[in-house]
């Protein structure tokens, strides 16, 4: 197993995490999940970028 120390280090020192773009990709599976058969993927991107952007 190895361990990144300096995100570990990163998160003591700047309280910063991936917790922001965790909750992102969560967001943009369940919005994939909702539209399954999108046949353009254009108009998903779109719609996606006009939902969370």
């Amino acid at each position: 197993m190895t361990v990144n120390y300096q995100s570990i280090l990163n998160y003591f020192d700047n309280r910063s995490t991936n917790a922001s773009a965790e909750s992102f990709n969560a967001k943009v599976k369940a919005f994939r999940s909702q539209f399954r058969g999108v046949r353009k993927v254009d108009f998903f991107l779109f719609r996606l970028s006009n939902l969370f952007g």
